[in-house]
């Protein structure tokens, strides 16, 4: 009997729960380089509304480690406990993501999109790159910020869990590299 009012509880409680009710304290921090409902409006800075959760959570860890190193990042990190940067990473998953940017030179998106299913970018982003767990989502996501972000993978400067990015990238010219953050940052945006 225990156990069945345990599992009700539960229940109520995750069906009374409204996910975005009430941004966490530390997302004030967070908009003024993210945007107020998590979508980014400065140079290189990427939009967090509609990530993935895992992702989010394992992002500002590496930051409050250490173990991706930006400075801004790992001073706003630093003593969060484990149950804020939870707290955060569970506000911004439930944010609408951006809306895609408006659709650039075709013959440069063309050759993105094709660059991307050359590369199986698909295979670890979805085919609808909405990401998952911990893989971001590209979909809606700055071109500035996915250009910035895949020279940095490209470079070796980028730190993360695993060296899958620099693979994915290793070869890519510039142009590559360009016409690839065009394509993404103009595919439309799912749930």
């Amino acid at each position: 009997m225990r156990r069945v009012r345990s599992g009700a509880a539960a229940l109520a409680a995750a069906l009374f729960c409204v996910p975005a009710a009430a941004a966490p304290e530390q997302a004030e921090l967070c908009g003024a380089c993210h945007g107020a409902r998590g979508v980014a409006e400065m140079a290189e800075v990427p939009s967090l509304a509609g990530q993935p959760e895992t992702f989010l959570t394992l992002q500002m860890i590496l930051f409050r480690e250490r173990i991706r190193r930006f400075e801004p990042m790992n001073a706003a990190m630093q003593g969060l406990r484990d149950a804020e940067v939870e707290a955060l990473a569970r506000f911004y998953a439930s944010l609408p993501p951006a809306q895609p940017e408006a659709a650039g030179d075709p013959e440069r998106t063309a050759r993105g999109r094709a660059l991307s299913a050359e590369h199986r970018c698909g295979v670890c982003h979805r085919a609808d790159y909405a990401g998952q767990n911990q893989v971001p989502r590209l979909s809606g996501q700055r071109e500035d910020y996915l250009l910035h972000a895949m020279r940095d993978y490209q470079a070796g400067t980028r730190q993360g869990t695993d060296t899958s990015m620099q693979a994915a990238l290793y070869g890519l010219t510039e142009r590559d590299l360009a016409d690839l953050a065009l394509y993404l940052a103009t595919v439309p945006t799912s749930r």
